[in-house]
């Protein structure tokens, strides 16, 4: 059998001039059982061509993508003064925790042994005399004269 006239029509259809009618003579042929060696290896691409065809979205197709589409309709929450200050409550509570911490970490370390010499409860003004304010070291002079009292230390 002679099959220039399929080699015509698929040097047409590589060209891009092939007419309808032509591409589907040529897909009815590479349809046969028994096709020429020479020309099987174009079969799989009319083959693809005619499974194409076949492929077919279901009925409920639309009605399925529309309801994964759609968007829940969202009901409007009143929100109360309680609700709109919750956020505040819950800083305020937060604040008042690291507080109360740090209070008692600040009570905890110290121990009672207090470095710091209060001057003040030591003050007496037995001095009356402005040259003491002269002299090169006034403070720790009048401190030394001083006679100790009994401090309270806290």
């Amino acid at each position: 059998m002679d099959y220039k006239y399929i080699e015509q029509l698929l040097e047409k259809y590589w060209n891009c001039e092939a007419s309808l009618e032509e591409e589907q003579i040529l897909r009815c042929f590479f349809r046969q059982e028994e096709v020429p060696a020479h020309l099987s290896r174009y079969r799989s691409l009319f083959a693809y061509q005619d499974a194409g065809k076949m492929l077919k979205l279901s009925d409920d197709f639309d009605e399925r993508l529309l309801a994964e589409i759609e968007r829940p309709v969202v009901k409007a929450k009143r929100l109360t003064l309680q609700m709109r200050l919750m956020p505040l409550f819950k800083a305020a509570v937060i604040m008042g925790f690291l507080f109360t911490i740090g209070g008692v970490v600040k009570h905890s370390m110290n121990t009672g042994k207090s470095e710091v010499v209060y001057v003040y409860d030591q003050f007496e003004r037995e001095r009356q005399d402005p040259q003491v304010a002269y002299k090169p070291d006034s403070v720790n002079a009048s401190v030394k004269d001083t006679p100790q009292k009994n401090v309270n230390k806290q």
